[in-house]
């Protein structure tokens, strides 16, 4: 569990990361100087430490070069003859060793050292000396090489002393008389320079996290000062968008974002007055097309009833006035059924629509469906195919609407299939039944698929309906979808025909999951290709 948690985290933070301006903002400040203050501590600690060690070096040098010179002068002093007594000249060492030693005042000198140089043949010697705890091991075979090729000269050399410190050791060339040429080193301690150093850093390291947080800290008091009107703003959008008209931004100050506060506000007033005024058309709208279809359904009634007496007697007429009695019968009709559908839609768009839900078996009601366009398909030579794979097929619906939508799309095949078959396909899942309605007609373009489900759209105006349909039939089919808690959806191309599917729950209140038949129907059925080619 602690492991799924820590993969879980990164997610989550990089979710943050980009719905947060706030964290983005002072997060990227922080990052960028932190770099820069590492740059800047890094260069400065750099160039400390070669300060510290050039200026210790200059020191250990001048005061090597002065230690040779007094040993120098020292051993010139000497009486020479060329009987000197061994002991003596180790006297002579010792008081060039505490001469050295007392004149040194460089911190750190550890040791003093005098050694013979190899590979000489003199008659008296002078036996090395050093002083106590002297690092022998200090001093190479390297580096009293280099300063046999180089008399004269004051050599130095980093050395790392017992204990781990660091150190530096100096050695040059003495002649003592009588007794050859001997080496003079001088050892020195650096720790006090690297903990000086090491302070030093530990300062700039201290430094440089408290400027970051600082650094932070003021990013993140600015930006909250900056971010919390625009996340205000944000949140009174968002309100205005759910309907909430009425709220507004607080106004205070004369600065920047007290300008945009008033701008929004001056959006918000006018934005409200638009919708108010709309809102209040359309509520004329809807009331004038409900009440002009109720105050129709009278004189419609005793229309209907004289075209009916008109056209039972059409035989007794002249030819005619026939005609004329069937051309009214069929525009009487025509007319009831957009009156119907005018008053259906105004209920939707009143809100006044209740749903009267019982389990029903759909495979039934689509076949009832497809049997009650059975006579309309043969008139227009149309095969009608029904693909039930067999299911869950009982889903709690109002069958009169799933009815209708069904009339609708079966309609709409019918007219714009060309005579070529019709397959109805339907099947299901645990969550939801799909019914998909194909045909193999002139299709649509991708433009005409967006508007299809529009009131009084269609597809062609120049082709004349045989059918009879009043524009409102898919518009009506998509609000009883919605209202169902389903989804209406098309597909269609030119020259290979229209698909629609309805996916309705199974259940009132469980989502679908998804629609158990494809967009449009993945199996092929036996024939379809041939029909349609």
């Amino acid at each position: 569990m602690r492991g799924l948690g820590w993969r879980t985290y990164l997610p989550r933070l990089l979710r943050f990361w980009r719905r947060s301006l706030q964290f983005r903002t002072v997060a990227i400040t922080v990052m960028l100087s932190s770099v820069a203050v590492g740059l800047i501590g890094a260069y400065m600690s750099i160039s400390i430490g070669d300060n510290l060690l050039s200026s210790r070096t200059e020191q250990i040098n001048a005061e090597a070069a002065r230690a040779n010179l007094i040993a120098q002068q020292l051993f010139d002093d000497a009486p020479t003859t060329d009987e000197t007594d061994p002991v003596e000249l180790a006297t002579l060492g010792v008081s060039v060793q505490n001469s050295i030693a007392s004149s040194t005042t460089t911190p750190g000198g550890t040791g003093i050292a005098l050694k013979r140089t190899p590979g000489q043949q003199t008659p008296q010697v002078l036996q090395p000396t050093s002083s106590r705890n002297f690092p022998d091991e200090v001093v190479t075979e390297e580096m009293r090489g280099q300063l046999a090729e180089s008399p004269g000269e004051v050599l130095l050399q980093s050395v790392m002393l017992p204990d781990r410190k660091p150190g530096l050791v100096a050695g040059s060339q003495l002649s003592v008389p009588n007794a050859g040429i001997y080496e003079l080193y001088l050892v020195y301690d650096l720790s006090d320079a690297q903990l000086t150093l090491g302070f030093v850093q530990q300062t700039l390291i201290l430094g440089g996290l408290a400027l970051i947080a600082l650094i932070g800290a003021v990013t993140y008091v600015v930006v909250r000062l900056v971010v919390g009107p625009v996340r205000l703003a944000a949140e009174t959008s968002q309100k205005l968008a759910a309907g909430q008209l009425e709220v507004r931004i607080p106004e205070k100050g004369e600065d920047v974002v007290a300008t945009l506060a008033r701008s929004f506000n001056g959006m918000a007033d006018s934005l409200q007055h638009q919708i108010t005024r709309l809102a209040e058309l359309s509520r004329v709208q809807q009331r004038f097309v409900s009440d002009v279809s109720h105050e129709l359904r009278t004189p419609l009634t005793t229309i209907r009833l004289a075209g009916d007496m008109l056209y039972d007697q059409r035989e007794s007429f002249p030819p005619a006035t026939e005609r004329t009695a069937e051309l009214l019968h069929t525009q009487v009709q025509r007319f009831e059924v957009l009156l119907a559908d005018l008053l259906e839609i105004s209920r939707y768009d009143a809100g006044a629509v209740d749903l009267d839900l019982e389990p029903t078996n759909l495979v039934r009601l689509v076949e009832d469906a497809v049997d009650s366009m059975g006579a309309l398909a043969d008139e227009r030579g149309t095969d009608l195919r029904l693909v039930a794979p067999g299911g869950y097929f009982e889903a709690e619906v109002e069958a009169r609407r799933v009815r209708r939508i069904l009339r609708n799309l079966l309609g709409n095949a019918v007219e714009h299939g060309e005579g070529r078959p019709i397959v109805v396909t339907i099947d299901s899942n645990s969550t939801a039944i799909g019914i998909a309605v194909r045909d193999y007609g002139i299709g649509m373009a991708a433009s005409d698929v967006e508007k299809v489900f529009d009131r009084f759209w269609r597809a062609d105006p120049s082709r004349q309906r045989t059918i009879g349909g009043t524009g409102l039939g898919l518009a009506i089919s998509l609000e009883d979808a919605t209202l169902h808690e389903g989804w209406l959806e098309v597909w269609s191309e030119p020259g290979r025909g229209s698909c629609f599917r309805l996916t309705l729950p199974r259940e009132r209140g469980v989502p679908i999951s998804s629609s158990p038949v494809g967009l449009p129907p993945e199996e092929p059925v036996d024939g379809i290709e041939e029909a349609h080619a």
